[in-house]
């Protein structure tokens, strides 16, 4: 299960991500809380949301042409160092109690900015941080679960460091979690693959990286259904506030069980993807998990048990984390690597850019259906897409499901 520890470079960037996520989230809980505390607002806490994913559809594609054309090293590191400048400014603001909305808006938006290309930076660099190609999928499984325990442990430890030392201590620990991650860099040696490509312009080499992905139908069409998800399906969880108040008659501590629910599936399905052969049966996983995320949400919609809910909840974030890890590591291990970072710069704006415009959707037909309605709506979405999705597959793949590695290796 931890095999792709035993690569030294993966295993510092692992350990030092795992610190300095558990800084971000708790730094995130902690902005919501004081927005709405200082505002009163839910339009301005969706607005801080908003503009901290909104730069990845707008701005991944330019991100991913960029990172091909430099050192995708240099410039992982070059946005660490500015997010660290971000959440000290940030600290900062707050720990003298300059409360300014706007100053927080714009921070969040230059972080999402950052984010385009840091999290690019990683995906990418991946394959390069594993002695093996066949530790790849397991890389990324680990970080998934690296990822998700954080977005369980980063609010519980945010709540009582807001309830014990105050506001500030969340936004000072965020920004001291930048230093490990900077020192296990530093301590890293990455060997880039190196590729034979010519200089181009930068709109060239956008227009060369959509002409590469409308080339490969096999790629295309797995980002397709992501968008899709991420568009449709995945938004049902705005709504869950309304579910955990109104529908159980819940308070936060019941909001607080959907989303650790949703992260503990998420975290088994990360742990059963580390254990899985690299580059085996990606195709039929999609297939599985797109069918058990849709599935899982429209039985949310019919529960009118709390128990129940959490349950479906879980499987949802099961079928979420099997659905992106499995179409990140086919990705990865296709894509030529001269096209990578573009190619994962449209995977990034399918997982995390789209998802904005969905939640506005959702909470559109929330307003005019009803929330339960809006979620049923999400759920029949994802099998819907699915089915389409099994309906032309034989058309568009051939040999790849199983020359991940031989490709890879090419």
């Amino acid at each position: 299960m931890f095999r792709a520890l035993k690569s030294r470079n993966f295993k510092l960037f692992f350990y030092g991500q795992s610190i300095s996520l558990l800084g971000t989230w708790m730094q995130k809980t902690a902005v919501a809380w004081l927005v709405y505390r200082i505002t009163g607002s839910a339009v301005l806490l969706g607005v801080v949301t908003f503009v901290s994913l909104i730069p990845s559809l707008v701005l991944s594609p330019y991100a991913g042409s960029y990172i091909d054309r430099h050192d995708r090293f240099k410039v992982m590191v070059n946005s660490q160092i500015i997010s660290m400048i971000q959440a000290g400014a940030l600290a900062a603001m707050i720990y003298f109690k300059f409360y300014s909305i706007t100053g927080i808006v714009l921070l969040s938006l230059l972080q999402g900015i950052v984010n385009s290309f840091d999290v690019i930076c990683r995906q990418t660099l991946m394959i390069d941080m594993v002695d093996r190609p066949q530790d790849l999928s397991n890389a990324i499984a680990l970080n998934s679960i690296m990822t998700n325990l954080a977005r369980v442990a980063g609010p519980a430890l945010a709540g009582i460091a807001l309830s014990v030392f105050g506001e500030d201590f969340c936004f000072i620990s965020n920004f001291m979690s930048y230093v490990p991650v900077l020192i296990c860099l530093f301590m890293m040696k990455i060997k880039l693959q190196k590729t034979s490509r010519k200089r181009q312009g930068l709109w060239s080499e956008l227009r060369e990286g959509c002409q590469y992905l409308l080339s490969e139908k096999d790629l295309m069409s797995l980002i397709l259904l992501l968008a899709l998800s991420s568009m449709a399906v995945l938004p049902f969880n705005t709504l869950m506030p309304i579910f955990a108040k109104d529908l159980f008659h819940g308070t936060a501590r019941t909001f607080s069980f959907f989303e650790s629910a949703m992260g503990l599936g998420s975290v088994l399905s990360a742990v059963y993807l580390a254990n899985l052969e690299s580059g085996k049966n990606l195709v039929k996983i999609v297939i599985v998990s797109t069918f058990l995320f849709g599935g899982s949400v429209l039985l949310l919609s019919l529960s009118n048990m709390l128990s129940f809910s959490l349950f479906f909840m879980g499987l949802s974030g099961m079928g979420m984390m099997a659905q992106s890890a499995a179409i990140n590591t086919y990705i990865q291990l296709h894509a030529a690597p001269v096209m990578r970072g573009r190619v994962i710069s449209y995977y990034i704006m399918a997982f995390q850019g789209v998802m904005p415009i969905g939640s506005l959707l959702i909470g559109f037909l929330a307003e005019i259906a009803g929330p339960k309605s809006a979620v049923a709506a999400s759920g029949c979405a994802g099998i819907v897409s699915i089915l389409v999705f099994l309906y032309h597959k034989k058309k568009i793949f051939t040999r790849r499901d199983n020359a991940s590695i031989e490709h890879q290796s090419i």
